[in-house]
């Protein structure tokens, strides 16, 4: 089966072509652009299914990650993903963005504290265990992730790693390899559609108060 991987979670816009019949990564485009995922998503596809040889029909499944991460991406990425699976007629799987981050860690038989810093002073985490997760992804404070994390038996990834050293540096973006997304994706048991992992609100709320009154 041929697997198409996307990424748009983060600073990154990823997409990468995969064999799981031959567990091999046939091709993947990534660049790292902060902004603008919707204007270059669909190109990237196209240069990655060029790249692989292949056509868009010969994708068997797609898969994108869902979070946490951008707001904005995410919706991207998951849009995306939908609407190609609809017009294939082939299944689409999200991957969760700290699996990712677990599974680019160097292979240990301590468990992974997957990390992302949610700025405001907040912190997404979940936990791994030889590459399988111990607990669900959640959201906690600062105060919280910096008591969890200084556990004995952890290796902690991403990027609110630094936060133990220097709870108010400036953390650098995570970046989710295109590689172990497609990987993943490929490994992923059914679940009808990929939905969005969101563990806070969006900043952008409706205004209340403010509505007039209809007659």
């Amino acid at each position: 089966m041929i697997v198409l991987a996307i990424d748009t979670a983060g600073v990154d816009c990823a997409a990468a072509v995969y064999d799981t019949d031959a567990c091999t990564l046939l091709a993947s485009v990534s660049e790292t652009i902060g902004r603008g995922h919707a204007e270059r998503l669909m190109a990237m596809i196209d240069e990655a299914l060029d790249a692989a040889g292949l056509e868009m029909d010969a994708i068997g499944r797609i898969g994108v990650t869902v979070g946490p991460g951008s707001f904005t991406g995410i919706r991207v990425g998951v849009a995306a993903a939908r609407g190609l699976a609809l017009a294939l007629g082939v299944e689409c799987v999200g991957v969760n963005t700290l699996a990712v981050l677990a599974h680019a860690a160097p292979p240990s038989d301590e468990t992974v504290l997957a990390a992302i810093n949610a700025h405001r002073d907040e912190v997404y985490v979940q936990a791994f265990r030889q590459g399988q997760p111990s607990d669900e992804p959640a959201l906690v404070t600062l105060e919280d992730y910096l008591v969890l994390a200084k556990a004995p038996g952890l290796i902690t990834v991403g990027s609110a790693a630094s936060l133990l050293v220097d709870p108010e540096a400036e953390t650098s973006p995570d970046h989710y390899p295109i590689a172990i997304v497609a990987q993943l994706a490929a490994e992923a048991k059914a679940q009808g559609k990929a939905k969005p992992l969101y563990l806070r609100g969006p900043d952008a709320k409706p205004q209340t108060g403010f509505a007039v009154a209809r007659a």
